[in-house]
């Protein structure tokens, strides 16, 4: 299978030549076929309707962040997950199960997207998307079109976040190395690293703090 080409994501990122799919060769087979696709052409789209589709990638998009090329193919990757009924087996109550929830939610943002700006929620400016968002997430157990809107939150961004770190490239953000076994690590301890590992070039930059004080601002 082709591999796409390493991405050079976040200026080099904060593991400068890291590169986690390198240690492939210390994977079980089953893990290596699984985890190598995902670095090959995103597979089609199967669960989405074109215009869901497009509703979601700008979702997706502004909740992780992923502003410009090479994105991780996180709506693929949810697409896949809700293709094969892939859920975490369950739900809550109060929503339908999640591939109806997900088709009713994509919907109700661009019901909202027309009352506000006139067009769906993907052709907004992202300064109104993540506006949008921001009142979703803001109401907690308020409901949103029917649904308490933390409950709404949770769906989407379990899903975001699932596929995103299912991702080598993600991995390559964080410093992870992929699966230890059969391998395991022998460098227990805060700071051991293993000789496969890359320290972090900018461990005082803590996201979090920066955007709680972009919040601020």
């Amino acid at each position: 299978m082709s591999r796409l080409p390493l991405p050079e994501r976040d200026g080099g990122g904060r593991f400068p030549g890291f590169d986690s799919a390198s240690q492939s060769k210390h994977w079980d087979a089953a893990t290596q076929s699984v985890v190598m696709a995902r670095l090959g052409l995103p597979v089609d789209v199967r669960f989405f309707t074109p215009a869901e589709e497009a509703t979601a990638r700008a979702l997706l998009d502004q909740l992780l962040d992923q502003r410009g090329e090479p994105r991780v193919p996180v709506v693929h990757l949810v697409d896949a997950r809700l293709a094969e009924q892939q859920t975490d087996g369950w739900h809550y109550d109060d929503m339908p199960i999640d591939g109806q929830a997900w088709r009713d939610t994509l919907a109700a943002l661009d019901e909202d997207a027309r009352a506000r700006y006139g067009c769906i929620f993907a052709e907004a400016d992202l300064e109104d998307q993540e506006a949008m968002l921001r009142s979703i997430q803001e109401r907690g157990m308020e409901p949103w079109h029917g649904i308490p809107a933390e409950h709404v939150w949770s769906l989407w961004t379990r899903y975001a976040c699932t596929a995103f770190y299912s991702h080598p490239w993600a991995w390559d953000e964080i410093g992870f190395a992929g699966p230890a076994y059969p391998r395991g690590y022998k460098n227990l301890g805060i700071d051991a690293l293993e000789p496969f590992e890359v320290r972090d070039a900018r461990p005082g930059a803590d996201p979090l703090r920066a955007e709680k004080e972009k919040g601020r601002a």
